[in-house]
Order: C-alpha cells, then sequence, then structure tokens
C-alpha cells in the first residue's frame, strides 16, 4: 500500500506543484489548504506522514497541525516546511516533536530522502507525558528562574555594585512570574490589573535602591532571557498549538512591566525633587 501524505499549505500553487510530483514517486498524497482542513482530515483519515508548512494563514499554524497529528496518529512521521532560514535555531529546539524540517524551497530529492529516511527509521511512539501550556511551566519553574536570574543579576556588571540583601534583590520578581502566568491563561478581556501595580512599587524601590532607569531596563532583559532559555529547554513538554501566543503574551507583560516600573521609579523622583 502506497504511503500517506498529508500535505498542508495554503499556498495553491505549491500544492499544485509538489503533490503531483510526490504521486509520481508513488506516494498517495492529500492536499489541505488550512488549519481546520487539516484538522479534518487527520481526525478522519489515516496519514503515514504529515508534511506542513510552518505558516498557515497565521505564523506558527503549522505546529498546531503537528500537535494534532502528534495525538491522533503518534505513529506517523511529521515534517515542517519554513520559507525562513534564521528560524533555523527555534526550529532545532522543537526537534523532539517534529520528525524534520525542510527549508522552502525544498528540492524533491532531499525531501524525499528526508521522508524515506525517517519512515525506515520509525519506531512506535510511546506514551508521552501530556503537553503544558506556558503558564505551567512559569509556574514550576518559578524558583528555578528567580535563582538564576539572581545569579546573573549579581555577575551582571551594570547591577553587581548595587549591594542588596537577597531579598530586596529578588524583590517582586517571584509575584511577577506568577501574575504573567495567570496573564497567559486570562482572555483578553480579563488580563491581570496586578502587572501595573507590581511594575509602580518595583520602580519606586529600585529608585530608593540607588537604580537607574537603564539598571531598571537591564535587569527585566535578563529576566526576559532567563525565562526564554527555560521556556525552550522545556519545548517538548509544551503544547505547540499555544506555545507562541503565549510566549507573545509572556513578551507583553514583561514590557508592561518595565513600562509602569519605569512611571513608578519617575514619580519617586518627581516626589522627592
Amino acid at each position: 500500500m502506497a504511503t500517506r501524505i498529508l500535505f498542508v499549505d495554503d499556498e495553491i500553487g505549491i500544492r499544485l506543484t509538489l503533490a503531483p510530483i510526490l504521486e509520481r514517486h508513488g506516494f498517495s498524497v492529500v492536499t489541505a489548504a488550512s488549519v481546520s482542513e487539516a484538522l479534518e482530515k487527520i481526525n478522519h483519515e489515516k496519514f503515514d506522514v504529515l508534511l506542513s508548512d510552518l505558516n498557515i494563514g497565521q505564523p506558527g499554524d503549522g505546529f498546531t497541525v503537528v500537535s494534532a497529528m502528534r495525538r491522533v496518529q503518534p505513529d506517523a512521521c511529521t515534517f515542517i516546511l519554513t520559507g525562513y532560514p534564521d528560524f533555523e535555531t527555534a526550529l532545532q529546539a522543537i526537534r523532539n516533536q517534529v520528525d524534520d524540517y525542510l527549508l522552502k524551497p525544498t528540492d524533491v530529492p532531499t525531501l524525499l530522502q528526508a521522508i524515506e529516511h525517517k519512515m525506515a527509521a520509525r519506531r512506535p511512539h510511546s506514551l508521552e507525558p501530556p503537553v503544558k501550556r506556558v503558564s505551567e511551566l512559569l509556574r514550576e519553574s518559578s524558583r528555578q528562574i528567580v535563582r538564576q536570574w539572581m545569579d546573573a543579576a549579581k555577575k551582571h556588571p551594570d547591577l553587581a555594585g548595587i549591594h542588596l540583601s537577597e531579598a530586596e534583590r529578588a524583590d517582586h520578581i517571584p509575584g511577577l512570574i506568577a501574575e504573567l502566568a495567570a496573564r497567559v491563561d486570562s482572555s483578553v478581556e480579563n488580563k491581570s490589573k496586578s502587572l501595573p501595580m507590581l511594575g509602580k512599587e518595583h520602580g519606586k524601590r529600585r529608585a530608593r535602591q540607588g537604580y537607574t532607569i537603564p539598571q531598571l531596563v537591564v535587569e527585566l532583559r535578563l529576566l526576559q532571557r532567563i525565562i526564554s532559555i527555560e521556556l525552550q529547554r522545556n519545548l517538548i513538554r509544551m503544547d505547540l498549538s499555544t506555545v507562541i501566543a503565549d510566549m507573545l503574551e509572556v513578551g507583553e507583560g514583561l514590557q508592561e512591566q518595565l513600562e509602569y516600573s519605569i512611571r513608578g521609579f519617575q514619580l519617586l523622583s518627581a516626589e522627592v525633587a
């Protein structure tokens, strides 16, 4: 029986070109032009291979399709196509979630070789642990993130000269991580109102402790980097269908925190003056 491929791409020209080429090489190809169409086929038809574009209508939509295939048909080989070579580093981190990825435009021999290689090496997948959203991982990793941030802040040349106790340096970071997780879980209409208050109070405290506004920026930038590294380390455990939106929420939350920290800092400075 011919190997069945589900090929997902929103560009009609690519679907009309690549699908017949694969069929001429002995594959049975079913195409889908959207995430919803792909999910419908995954739920009602059996496939050996998923070949999906990374961006189907929206950035990262291909992750939703991969995630669905891994749950409904875990033995299928999964491939992501991307036209963005700069995204290669991030894709390397999720290679445990997809069998391989290919840069567009992909030459046919390379694609065929990749499919044949993965099919030959395919093994039945064991039951995987439940995937988690970014919010769950933030809560689980909160202490580790705070500790890594503390170590980085103590060593950073712009912050090391400010001598604080552990509690003073950590300040609101544990609470901030909790609020970021809550922000990820909340709907757009129900964003946490605590971030502005946390930010303003943090900015006032840092002003009293002798910080400058550039130093506020440095410590938040360090936190963003450490959170990103921790989430990247746990990508295999993350729900790929929500990870991009969740990480955008975290980034926006940190930017909002910085904005209100600066406002609090300036407010105290004005009061003192």
